[in-house]
């Protein structure tokens, strides 16, 4: 076991805002980390100061052996740090597509890991490698991870870092933390530290609670030794004042004394803060002044190409209110062109009046980077100021993260503040492309129970199947050019029995109830209806 890599002294502040103090980080070889934590803590600055591509603020950092850095963000060419080897760009099928005019997200990440791993690097260094990846493409990642040594990697693939890592670390009060074992172990040292302190913390609340009654108790106590009874006459209260001036005196001084100490005991417990809990928050959905429509999109022989590339061939689809629909097919396939489409509009895609299309991805177009996060957040909502201020708590933007300028926001947290823009406008329907990308796995448990709980129509895409299995209600799948519809989610999609008999009886039903409804529709209801169920018909026909 050699030495690869030791950081001392690592200080690192944004403004006024300190992101690192580690005292002292060494890799060795053999060490796979998984690497973890909440957006913003700063994971990608300190492993962008161990490659050397940015400066700590003090410190120093000494490499024994060559890095490879497959980084978050930029373009495949500045991404590798060898010339890319041919072999690699064949293995992650992007042969053809460097220098290329137009690559879909997926297959970008292909050209930024082919490049990264062309050297013979003892060391590597990865963020977030499996972000717009498909599941063939996260399979071939994982392979060369399988054989490969020692490496850093920035992840929230819970399989990853459970099968291929033998330490998780983390970043606590600015330091390093290293825990050994996968993230099954991490997750069961971090739930039980979580119980303890909230054990700690009631036995703090209680204590505190039982001392101030017995402080408030005595301090009553000696302010009633030197007050007389209400039915004592004059004389009588002289003679008790005669009599026993000095024992009341001394007794009242006792239990002063007494109170003072517990007083003095509670100012010096050791205070124990409370746990925070994520509020729930309602978003008033009917502000967005949502559609009545049973569907809300249609496509009908949609045929598109980028130049001589044909992504749709005749491919027809049709989206139902409220459905919560996950978008899949292979990277390159059409996915992120299909949203395309349907926000920016297509002769063959309809959409019902009252639809607000909100399209979410990477580029953060809609994020004003000199402004708040409070302020970005407000600028189009249609939803109060503590709505909204709810929904940025709820994705984990705490109490004065809110006034921070949006410029210095991590990854993940411009993708957290993009999406709360999108949930308190007035949208109400939603195309996420890949919105778990760069996310903590807090963030994506957040995001997920958030999206559960949205009233308006969802379409997604996302490569992470425990996040589409929780959320989805029906599949677009994207093949051979053309799109099918499946009713369910992923684990059920693999079961062989549910496959071509669900989504065939469901279109037939479908197509059953349309027909009622045109012969009794008004000629102004007719034609939306008539769409609807050519969409359905094709869809069917692509099932047979």
């Amino acid at each position: 076991m050699s030495l690869l890599l030791e950081a001392i002294s690592i200080e690192k502040s944004f403004a006024d805002r300190r992101i690192l103090n580690v005292k002292s980080f060494k890799v060795y070889s053999g060490d796979r980390i998984g690497f973890v934590g909440a957006n913003g803590c700063g994971k990608t600055t300190f492993l962008n100061i161990l490659a050397g591509f940015a400066a700590p603020d003090s410190g120093r950092v000494t490499k024994l052996c060559d890095i490879s850095y497959i980084q978050q963000f930029g373009e495949p060419e500045s991404a590798a740090l060898h010339e890319i080897d041919q072999h690699k760009l064949s293995e992650y099928k992007v042969k053809d597509k460097l220098g290329a005019e137009s690559v879909s997200g997926g297959e970008n990440t292909r050209l930024r890991i082919a490049g990264a791993l062309s050297g013979n690097s003892r060391l590597l260094f990865a963020d977030e490698p499996t972000s717009n990846l498909d599941a063939e493409g996260i399979r071939t990642f994982c392979q060369f991870l399988s054989g490969s040594d020692s490496f850093i990697i920035i992840s929230h693939d819970r399989d990853i870092l459970n099968n291929y890592c033998n330490k998780i670390m983390t970043i606590k009060d600015c330091d390093i933390v290293i825990y050994n074992g996968g993230f099954k172990e991490y997750s069961e040292q971090i739930r039980m530290e979580k119980e303890r302190a909230q054990t700690e913390y009631e036995q703090y609340a209680s204590e505190k609670e039982r001392l101030t009654r017995v402080y408030e108790g005595k301090r009553k106590k000696a302010h009633k030794m030197v007050k007389a009874p209400k039915n004592m006459s004059a004389s009588e209260r002289k003679m008790r004042e005669f009599t026993a001036a000095k024992s009341f005196q001394a007794k009242q001084k006792s239990m002063d004394t007494a109170a003072k100490s517990i007083l003095l005991r509670i100012e010096h417990m050791e205070v124990k803060e409370k746990p925070r809990e994520i509020p729930k928050i309602k978003i008033d959905f009917g502000l967005t002044d949502p559609p009545a429509n049973k569907t809300v999109i249609s496509g009908n022989n949609i045929s598109f190409a980028y130049g001589s590339r044909v992504i749709f061939d005749k491919a027809s689809f049709a989206v139902k209110n409220g459905a919560k629909i996950a978008v899949c097919g292979e990277n390159g396939s059409g996915k992120t062109t299909l949203f395309n489409i349907i926000h920016s509009g297509h002769p063959s895609v309809y959409k019902v009046p009252k639809a607000k299309i909100g399209y979410f991805y990477q580029g953060f177009q809609n994020i004003d980077f000199n402004s708040t996060v409070l302020q970005n957040t407000m600028e189009n909502s249609v939803q109060s100021e503590s709505i909204s201020r709810g929904i940025l708590a709820r994705l984990l933007f705490k109490r004065d993260d809110v006034y921070k300028q949006a410029g210095v926001l991590s990854g993940g947290e411009r993708i957290k503040l993009s999406l709360a823009k999108l949930l308190v406008s007035d949208i109400n329907i939603l195309l996420l492309d890949e919105p778990t990308n760069y996310l903590d796995m807090p963030s994506i448990e957040v995001l997920q129970s958030i999206l559960q709980d949205y009233e308006g129509t969802i379409l997604f895409v996302s490569h992470d199947k425990s996040f589409v299995n929780s959320l989805c209600t029906e599949l677009l799948l994207i093949k051979n050019k053309t799109v099918s519809s499946f009713e369910g989610n992923l684990d059920s999609l693999g079961k062989p029995e549910k496959r071509g008999s669900n989504s065939k009886i469901l279109l037939e039903n479908k197509l059953a109830d349309l027909s009622g409804r045109i012969v009794l529709a008004s000629e102004q209801e007719k034609m939306a209806l008539e769409e609807e169920y050519q969409a359905v018909y094709n869809l069917l026909r692509n099932e047979k």
